[in-house]
Order: C-alpha cells, then sequence, then structure tokens
C-alpha cells in the first residue's frame, strides 16, 4: 500500500490507543474490506455452505476490539497481521464446532453410504502458518493489493471472483448460484480476471509515480 495509507493507519492507531473513539471506529472501518477477504480465502470448500464468512469477519471484529488494549504494533502491517491472526484462530474454531456437530449428528442418524466421506475421515483444520516475517509481509501486502482491486469492480464481477477464485467453486457452482449458464459465469470470470489485472498494474504504476 502506499506511504499515505500507511501513515494514516499509524495516526488512527495512536488516537485509537489515546481513546478517540472515533479514529478507533475508523481504524475497524479500514480493515472490515480486507477481513472480508481474508475470511473468504480461509473458508474451505467443504466448509463453505456452513460457514458464513460475514459471520467469521464479525467474530473476529468483536474479539479485536474487546482485546484492542493488547494488540502492541504501530504500523498498517502489523496491524492487519494481528488481526488475521485472530481471524485464523477464529476459522479454527469454526472447523473444530462444525466437527463436533457432525459427530454429534452422525451418531443420531441412520448409517447410510455417501460419496462423500469427508465427515466421518474428520475435517482437515487449517495448516499451521509457517511463513517467515518477510514472507507474511509480502503476502499481507499481496492480499491487499488484491482487496483494494477487487473493490473497485462491478458487483457482478465481484461475485464470480470471490466464488470461484476465494470459495473455489467450480465453474457449475458458480453457475448454479449466481443463476447464470455455464458459457456466461466462464466469460463473466475471464473479463473479471482480466479488469482486476488492469486496475492492479495502474495501481502499480501510480505507487511508482508517487516513490519518484
Amino acid at each position: 500500500m502506499g506511504e499515505n495509507d500507511s501513515s494514516r493507519y499509524s495516526v488512527l492507531i495512536e488516537a485509537a490507543r489515546r481513546g478517540d473513539a472515533e479514529c478507533r471506529e475508523r481504524l475497524f472501518a479500514l480493515c472490515r474490506s480486507y477481513l472480508g477477504f481474508a475470511a473468504r480465502a480461509r473458508i474451505e470448500t467443504w466448509l463453505r455452505r456452513k460457514v458464513d464468512a460475514s459471520d467469521l469477519v464479525q467474530e473476529t471484529m468483536l474479539e479485536a476490539c474487546r482485546d484492542f488494549d493488547r494488540f502492541q504494533g504501530r504500523s498498517e502491517q502489523e496491524w492487519l497481521a494481528w488481526l488475521r491472526r485472530i481471524l485464523d484462530n477464529n476459522a479454527a474454531d469454526f472447523v473444530r464446532r462444525y466437527r463436533l456437530t457432525a459427530k454429534r449428528a452422525a451418531g443420531r442418524e441412520v448409517p447410510f453410504k455417501d460419496n462423500d466421506d469427508s465427515l466421518h475421515r474428520g475435517a482437515p483444520e487449517p495448516a499451521a502458518d509457517q511463513a517467515t516475517p518477510s514472507q507474511e509481509f509480502l503476502r499481507l501486502d499481496t492480499e491487499l493489493r488484491v482487496t483494494a482491486a477487487l473493490a473497485q469492480l462491478s458487483p457482478d464481477y465481484q461475485e464470480v471472483v470471490m466464488l470461484r477464485n476465494l470459495q473455489r467453486l467450480s465453474f457449475n457452482e458458480v453457475a448454479e448460484r449466481m443463476g447464470r449458464t455455464r458459457p456466461a459465469v466462464q466469460m463473466l470470470w475471464m473479463r473479471a480476471i482480466r479488469k482486476l489485472q488492469v486496475i492492479m498494474e495502474e495501481q502499480e504504476a501510480a505507487e511508482e509515480d508517487q516513490a519518484v
């Protein structure tokens, strides 16, 4: 992100620490779209119909607000990385709760053969993040850039990219969700990706101009 954005976050963080309620509210509002992006990216395909990303974001925001005094960072990257750790923990909790509910339901049901045996195997939990600090910074920066670019797409473009790239649905599933034919969805997705690439290239060029 640009230097102005980073400075804005730092100012808001310090003001929020001093008890400025308005700045604290703005600080959380700025990160909502990023958290929405991150939440959708963390919901596994097998769980997409069980968990609403907005619920995950809401729980993360409430927890971060409650524990704000524990945040020790000062920069945009530190703030968003802290939020993402909370989000990851909540995502893991969602998985554990789902597995427990599935086991209880299985105990009450008459056994039957199901081609999808993920419930019997137990759903995998999100993998532990082993990234180095530099890798973490680069990944966060990429996610922020994509989030900013997604926000500039039309609603249809946003939806098809979210369903296809973040929730990892097949084109048939995306077509069903959007009420369109598969060929129409594939064409919409290709146009959305091209538009997304153009926006990100323009953002990169603008940042390079500012750096000169």
